[in-house]
Order: C-alpha cells, then sequence, then structure tokens
C-alpha cells in the first residue's frame, strides 16, 4: 500500500490523515505480526520523536473504531493489532502469546429465535491453544 491508499484508506473511514495516525497506519500496513501498542509506539516515535504515547494510543483507538485497523485481545496480555484487509481469524498460543493469521471460514450461525437476540454479522474467531513451536517443546518433556 502507497502514501495515497493509506490517505484515501483514512480518510475513508472518516479520520483526518494526520502525520501521526498516518505513521501509525504505514507500520501497521508494513508489518507482519500482530504488535502491541507499545511496540508500535516505540516504531513510530523513532521515525518522528513528537510523537507522544498517548497520541499513538489515541489514534489506534480511533482506527479501531474506524474498522480499519482490528485489535486482537489476548486475556492476560497486552492487545495486538492487525490491519491486514482480508479477513481472517486468529490463533493466541496460551504459553508464548504468539498471534498467527488463520484462513477466514464461515461458522454457521446460530438461530437468531434460539439465542433470543439479532445477529447482524459474524465476527472473527479466535482459537487458543499452543502454537507448534510451544507444542513440540512440550511433546519433548
Amino acid at each position: 500500500m502507497d502514501a495515497d491508499d493509506i490517505r484515501r484508506s483514512l480518510e475513508g473511514g472518516g479520520l483526518r490523515c494526520t502525520p501521526q495516525r498516518y505513521a501509525v497506519m504505514a507500520f501497521l500496513m508494513s508489518h507482519q505480526g500482530h504488535p502491541t501498542a507499545a511496540e508500535i509506539f516505540e516504531a513510530v516515535n523513532r521515525a518522528d520523536p513528537r510523537s507522544s504515547r498517548a497520541t499513538t494510543y489515541n489514534n489506534l483507538r480511533d482506527l479501531v473504531r474506524a474498522g480499519l485497523v482490528r485489535e486482537v485481545a489476548a486475556e492476560g496480555r497486552a492487545a495486538r493489532f492487525d490491519a491486514t484487509g482480508m479477513r481472517h481469524h486468529h490463533f493466541i498460543c496460551d504459553r508464548c502469546g504468539n498471534v498467527e493469521d488463520i484462513e477466514w471460514f464461515n461458522v454457521p450461525r446460530p438461530a437468531s429465535r434460539s439465542l433470543g437476540k439479532r445477529v447482524l454479522r459474524q465476527s472473527e474467531l479466535i482459537l487458543r491453544g499452543l502454537c507448534t513451536t510451544c507444542a513440540a517443546r512440550r511433546a519433548t518433556r
């Protein structure tokens, strides 16, 4: 994604393209993993020391609310952020905290009547367990 794509993405999400917001979005678009807010702040701050921690965290909140970035919450660990445009699920390792993308598949939606609620959309599925590395380590013990 080039600079114009990032600007259009921000504006399409109803957000102004400030230098700090652009830096956060550009970092997330170029990052393969799922960084924490602290990791994003450190990377953005290395490029532009004028960016404060509060500004970075506020921009992340705004990007999540605009639907441009997803927050992957891991119980007991720092939330991680993902700007991958393609729909996908996540796997979180309970031992090392690694977050991996999993190919999207449709999960059957329960009948709204059985829930007594009205289901409007399907969200991502988060699977938890041991990643390949941690599972192999456990098997050799």
